[in-house]
């Protein structure tokens, strides 16, 4: 769910993966009630789901935020009367089985976190959420949220989600060590590689590339394929193409040579570490989430003055630019104890007033296109993508039935231990693909 660590925390590479058949169905909606309770006291809420007058309470994963959803409810407060008390659960896996089953009950929170695309269709399949279709439409008509976003927010016509935060993926690199190197942000894919072919013959590792926490694994899939062909990216998303197709090979066989010529971090590498090996001159390139600026900046590194950011060139001239984009979303059970408060907020978080606030705290864009990122190195991506008009992609993340994602996972993240086995990697995925699809077309999730 947040950016940074597992939005669908599995278990670790190379064990059986228990999504690939009914039992883990079975066995979560069996336990589901038994351990609501339970669930709900040790992840730190208790009792602390009781109202607070002048505040709704909002439910998510990543304590590291509380600070900024404070600041930005500190303007909520002024404008709507209502501030945010965020109440945060660190485990991924806990925090996404307490709201799957809370938002049926009375204890559901006011707002919740979660991610856009399938893993909320999913939760509105369940009927616990709020339709927020009337508000969406009031933000839209304001200019606070382009309407390009809907698809990735709504399910069966009706929106159930408004954008936390609007990032993109892109490759941040020390401007030092190019600089050092004679080197320049790539335009070109040979520009691009022959950056890593002058990296690595200096001693520096080119490309942090890692499944480190599971969910990374997936980041340099979605990369390769969507510099290849963004149209079938969206096709094989959507279950209509295959994994086993041309495209997918020779984006597995590009990164297979990658590995090959050394040109990535050891597939355990900690990400955490990513900045400060920037900043030590021992790594080029990071590949991740535009909202890493804020733990690059942590680091010690200033934007525009030990790093910037470009987005990965095409594979092939004449390709159709595009880029990668993740946005998380509130959601707004439907039994929430306060859910005028909720709706009250939610429908002013877009404001101008508050996004200036949260796009600070995250040094990243934001979701209204009204608000700049103040990150010189953020805002030129911004640039970027409008001036070249680059087609705005869905994280693979959040991008098929979240089972299918997990298990496709997995195999992206053992493929990155043994990186010669291209074929049987993408063989697993389509079998994989072609299950989970027509569990989700039969009404599963």
């Amino acid at each position: 769910m947040q950016p940074g660590r597992a939005d669908h925390r599995t278990p670790p590479v190379g064990s059986p993966h228990p999504s690939d058949g009914p039992t883990r169905r079975r066995l979560l909606a069996g336990l589901g009630g038994l351990t609501l309770a339970a669930t709900l006291t040790a992840c730190a809420r208790g009792s602390s789901t009781t109202s607070v007058p002048g505040a709704v309470n909002l439910y998510n994963d990543n304590a590291t935020w509380s600070g900024g959803y404070e600041k930005a409810g500190a303007v909520l407060k002024r404008l709507c009367g209502f501030d945010l008390r965020p109440l945060s659960n660190a485990s991924t896996t806990s925090y996404q089985e307490v709201v799957q089953t809370s938002v049926q009950t009375n204890r559901a929170a006011d707002v919740v976190k979660w991610a856009s695309g399938y893993p909320l269709y999913s939760l509105a399949r369940s009927g616990g959420l709020s339709d927020l279709s009337g508000l969406w439409r009031d933000t839209v008509r304001r200019g606070w949220v382009s309407s390009e976003l809907e698809q990735a927010v709504s399910y069966e016509g009706k929106v159930y989600g408004i954008p936390l935060y609007q990032s993109s993926y892109v490759f941040f690199y020390a401007k030092k060590v190019f600089t050092r190197y004679g080197l320049d942000e790539p335009s070109t894919w040979a520009e691009f590689t022959h950056n890593a072919e002058v990296l690595k013959k200096n001693g520096v590792t080119p490309f942090l590339a890692t499944q480190n926490g599971v969910w990374p694994a997936f980041e340099w899939f979605e990369e390769l394929v969507s510099k290849l062909d963004p149209d079938f990216y969206t096709r094989l998303i959507n279950g209509r193409a295959a994994y086993t197709d041309d495209v997918a090979v020779e984006a597995m066989t590009i990164w297979r040579d990658f590995y090959a010529k050394g040109w990535m971090t050891a597939p355990d590498f900690d990400g955490a570490n990513g900045p400060a090996q920037m900043k030590a001159g021992k790594l080029g390139m990071f590949l991740h989430g535009s909202w890493e600026s804020a733990a690059i900046a942590a680091a010690g590194l200033k934007p525009g003055v030990d790093y910037g950011a470009f987005i990965m060139p095409t594979v092939h001239a004449g390709t159709r630019p595009s880029v990668i984009a993740e946005s998380g979303v509130f959601a707004v059970p439907k039994r929430a104890a306060d859910h005028a408060g909720a709706v009250a907020a939610v429908s002013h978080w877009l404001d101008p007033r508050v996004q200036r606030v949260w796009s600070d705290f995250l040094q990243d864009s934001s979701a209204n296109p009204t608000v700049r990122a103040a990150n010189p190195v953020i805002e030129k991506v911004q640039q970027d993508i409008a001036r070249n008009r680059r087609t705005l992609l869905t994280r693979y993340n959040e991008a098929s039935p979240p089972n299918l994602i997990q298990g496709n996972i997995l195999d992206l993240g053992n493929f990155m231990i043994h990186p010669t086995a291209v074929r049987s990697t993408l063989a697993s995925m389509r079998k994989r693909a072609d299950s989970e699809w027509d569990i989700w077309r039969k009404g599963g999730s």
